[in-house]
C-alpha cells in the first residue's frame, strides 16, 4: 500500500509541474502580446489608435473616424467592404492618418 501511494504522489507532482510550467509559458506569451499591443496603440509613427469607433470619436470628434489596416497602411471609409473588417486594424482620425503617412483605399 506504501508504494500505490507513493506512485500516486508522483503522478500528481508529475501532472502539477507540468500545469505549472504551462501556466507560466502561457503567461509569458501573454505578457508579450499585452506589451506589443500597447506599443502599437501609440508606436504607428505616433498614430493613437482605438479599439472601437466611438473612441476614436471622442479622440477627434471633428474630424472623419476610418479604419486603419495596419498590415497594408490603407484606410477605409464607413460603408466600404474592409471598415472595420480586418484582421490587423484599428480605427484612427483621417487626418492623422494622412499627416503619417497612411493612404486612403482606392477603388472600393
Amino acid at each position: 500500500m506504501g508504494k500505490r501511494i507513493v506512485n500516486r504522489t508522483k503522478k500528481i507532482l508529475g501532472v502539477l509541474l507540468v500545469v505549472s510550467f504551462i501556466i507560466s509559458v502561457t503567461a509569458t506569451a501573454i505578457s508579450a502580446v499585452e506589451a506589443d499591443h500597447s506599443k502599437s496603440n501609440t508606436g504607428n509613427k505616433g498614430l493613437q489608435l482605438f479599439s472601437t469607433e466611438q473612441l476614436a470619436k471622442q479622440h477627434c470628434p471633428t474630424d472623419i473616424v476610418v479604419w486603419l489596416n495596419l498590415p497594408t497602411g490603407i484606410y477605409h471609409f464607413k460603408g466600404q467592404r474592409l471598415y472595420g473588417n480586418t484582421i490587423y486594424g484599428a480605427y484612427v482620425c483621417q487626418k492623422e492618418a494622412g499627416q503619417t503617412g497612411y493612404q486612403a483605399a482606392w477603388g472600393e
